[in-house]
């Protein structure tokens, strides 16, 4: 059984409580973050610290994050959860002020919560295979920016997806991808050019898409931030999605057309490996 963390407290996750009436169970009014954990490291740390600060700025959050104990917490939970491999998830909740109401308190202390997971990330049949991708409306409101816990679209649109054989779902505003359900969407032209959405407030600032376009400046390979359309993602030499629990992950299908060969393309394939190599060698 798992030790988990909420408010201060390291308990049992069958003791782990929280009010009915905090305010992430009744209004998905919170903000979360997902930390990769490699050979018992934390993987880019700081830039999940970073956004988690932006994201409660963003929505007039009073709880400011220690970032020190913070960073004590995530370590203690992969000490006592014996996590080699796998993830830690943090949610900050706006609280309970006692009951339900629209309306903010602004005085009510934040709701903490730290959660571990382990899982295989080095080792993945998915971006071995590289993933069936079927697109939809991006229907989400519109700061995306904005890590919150409202993913009940997300998660439905994955969900279905699933049900129709894909691993996954793109998203589409006004004729432009935007991202996947829970990552960044990537394509490579026929010219080895990386294309991948500007940032704005339509995306998740990925601290992952950083990392890799990174790499990929090692790599000298070019990179375009802008808009790119359904029909250039299914004309497109290479396809791959980002995110902290899949690295880099390849896209061998969209919309039941192959893209490239129908199989992980190389710039993908070594862009991974690139972005696995330099974050355990930063890792903390």
């Amino acid at each position: 059984m798992r030790t988990v963390y909420v408010n201060g407290q390291y308990v049992p996750e069958n003791e782990a409580t929280i009010s009915i009436f905090d305010r992430s169970f009744l209004f998905a009014d919170g903000v979360y973050e997902v930390t990769s954990v490699l050979d018992g490291k934390l993987i880019d740390f700081n830039g999940h610290m970073t956004r988690l600060a932006r994201s409660l700025s963003e929505l007039s959050f009073t709880y400011v994050p220690d970032i020190d104990e913070l960073l004590a917490v995530h370590r203690e939970l992969v000490k006592r959860n014996n996590v080699t491999e796998g993830l830690v998830y943090l949610q900050v909740s706006r609280g309970s002020a006692g009951d339900r109401d629209f309306a903010i308190n602004k005085d009510t202390p934040a709701t903490l919560v730290l959660f571990t997971q382990s899982k295989s990330l080095i080792k993945s049949a998915l971006a071995e295979r590289g993933q069936k991708i079927l697109t939809y409306p991006d229907v989400r409101w519109r700061r995306s920016d904005i890590k919150t816990v409202q993913l009940l679209y997300a998660s439905l649109l994955k969900t279905e997806a699933a049900a129709k054989g894909a691993d996954d779902a793109w998203m589409v505003l006004d004729g432009y991808i935007t991202e996947g359900s829970s990552n960044n969407a990537y394509i490579v032209t026929k010219d080895n050019v990386i294309v991948t959405r500007h940032l704005s407030n339509d995306i998740l600032h990925g601290i992952t898409r950083k990392a890799v376009l990174k790499c990929a400046e090692e790599l000298q390979l070019k990179v375009e931030e802008r808009l790119f359309t359904v029909d250039e993602v299914l004309n497109a030499k290479e396809a791959f999605s980002t995110s902290a629990s899949a690295f880099v992950c390849p896209v061998a299908e969209v919309d039941g057309t192959k893209i490239g060969d129908g199989k992980p393309g190389p710039i993908a394939k070594r862009l991974r490996e690139i972005y696995i190599e330099a974050n355990r060698a930063t890792a903390i």
